[in-house]
């Protein structure tokens, strides 16, 4: 009688089996599951076990991996954040690579029209650009120059080397500096990008005569001017 009551004694007061699902995904809709932080229950002591000290924590174990799960979100915002950067980057110099061959592409098509214009100047210097030939020119030249054309060389302004070619040299007193004087063929920039230097004659400084010293007293009734000096003597 006793062993029987001793049995039915243990399985009345044995400890319930607990189960925690800790999966971070959820199963049946697939999505991550937001960290439940569960607070500690006291388990009864056994007989004979001696309890925490005073001050030390009782931590779940169910919470430790969740900082593992920010470090790995921080990770991929960060790349993502860097992979955005680097497109950006991409397209902004895919855009100015476009640009400048659109521009390239331009200058050498002008390029090859400037020996049209230099024969549409001349057959105007001589005369012959009139009636509807002329409305054609004047078509051609304004669609140039509205994507970009600039002609340059002319008489008067100051030289520069760097879009004029002297091919003549000449000096006078009326300038101040070298200054273009002749114009032989116009200059043509585009875009900021010199086509063609023009080739000009230039006049630099020439300085006046040096004035010199007092004149000479011209001869009064034939007779030479008389020395103040001579006389003292």
């Amino acid at each position: 009688m006793t062993e029987r009551y001793d049995e039915s004694d243990r399985q009345e007061y044995q400890e319930p089996v607990v189960v925690r699902d800790r999966r971070k995904i959820d199963p049946e809709t697939g999505e991550l599951r937001q960290p439940v932080t569960e607070q500690p229950q006291e388990a009864p002591a056994e007989p004979g076990a001696s309890g925490p000290a005073a001050g030390e924590a009782t931590v779940d174990e169910a919470v430790a991996p969740v900082s593992d799960l920010e470090k790995q979100l921080e990770e991929r915002t960060a790349d993502l954040q860097r992979v955005q950067a680097e497109y950006a980057n991409y397209r902004r110099r895919v855009d100015r690579d476009r640009e400048v061959v659109a521009a390239s592409g331009k200058a050498s098509l002008v390029n090859d029209l400037l020996p049209l214009l230099d024969d549409l100047e001349r057959a105007e210097q001589h005369g012959d650009l009139t009636g509807a030939f002329k409305a054609v020119a004047d078509k051609l030249v304004g669609a140039l120059e509205r994507a970009g054309l600039e002609s340059f060389g002319k008489e008067g302004e100051p030289f520069d080397p760097s879009v004029h070619e002297a091919v003549q040299h000449d000096t006078s007193p009326d300038v101040t500096e070298p200054t273009v004087t002749m114009v032989l063929r116009r200059g043509y920039r585009f875009s900021d990008r010199v086509l063609r230097a023009a080739l000009v004659g230039v006049t630099d400084h020439e300085p006046g005569a040096t004035p010199s010293e007092e004149p000479i007293d011209p001869p009064v009734g034939g007779e030479l001017p008389v020395d103040v000096d001579e006389n003292a003597r």
